[in-house]
C-alpha cells in the first residue's frame, strides 16, 4: 500500500512537471498502471536494443512470435516495458518538437497510465511496414494476430473509437494472464 501511494505521488509530480492537468486521467477513465516489479529480456527490438517485459509476458511473447513464424508470419518487437521516467522523457521530447499536449495525449498515455509500465504491453511490427503506423492493420501479421493472439492471452488494447480516447493502434497488444 505504501508503494502504491509513493508511486501515485511520483505520477502526480510527473504530470505537474509536464503541465498535464491531474484531472485528465480521471476524465478519460484511465487506469493507473504500476511498473512491473520484475522484467526479463523479451528479445531484440527493431532498434537493435534489448526489450524487456514482465517475466510471464516475455515468455508468452516468445511463444507468440515462434507460433507466428511457424505459420510463415514474422512479428517484430518494437517496444515493451517503459518506466515512468521514460514516458516523461517521451512526452517532453514531443513537447520540445512543438506538438501540443492534446496531440500527444491522443497517442501517448500520461506518465503512470501507460500499459507499457506493466511490462505486459508491447508494440509489434513486421518487415515491410513502417513501425507504429496504422498501415500495420493491412499486413498478414495483423491478420494473424487477430486470429491467434487471444490463444496466448494477447489482445488489441486500442481499437478504433476506444473508450480511453487514444488513436487507433493496431500495433499495440497487451498480454494478460489467463485465469
Amino acid at each position: 500500500m505504501k508503494a502504491t501511494r509513493q508511486y501515485a505521488h511520483r505520477v502526480r509530480a510527473a504530470l505537474r512537471d509536464l503541465g498535464i492537468d491531474t484531472a485528465v486521467p480521471e476524465r478519460r477513465a484511465l487506469a493507473l498502471h504500476m511498473e512491473a516489479p520484475r522484467l526479463a529480456c523479451a528479445g531484440i527490438g527493431t532498434d537493435g536494443r534489448d526489450k524487456f517485459l514482465a517475466v510471464p509476458a516475455a515468455r508468452a511473447w516468445r511463444t507468440l512470435a515462434a507460433r507466428a513464424a511457424r505459420d510463415g508470419v514474422q512479428l517484430q518487437l518494437i517496444s515493451g516495458f517503459r518506466s515512468l521516467e521514460f514516458q516523461v522523457a517521451l512526452i517532453r521530447g514531443k513537447l520540445q518538437r512543438g506538438l501540443s499536449l492534446d496531440e500527444i495525449l491522443r497517442v501517448n498515455a500520461p506518465p503512470g497510465y501507460s500499459e507499457h509500465h506493466t511490462g505486459c504491453a508491447l508494440d509489434i511490427g513486421t518487415p515491410g511496414c513502417a513501425p507504429l503506423e496504422e498501415a500495420f492493420e493491412q499486413t498478414p501479421a495483423f491478420a494473424w494476430l487477430q486470429g491467434n493472439a487471444w490463444a496466448l492471452g494477447f489482445s488489441l488494447s486500442y481499437p478504433r473509437d476506444n473508450a480511453e480516447g487514444y488513436l487507433y493502434e493496431p500495433w499495440h497488444w497487451r498480454w494478460r494472464p489467463r485465469r
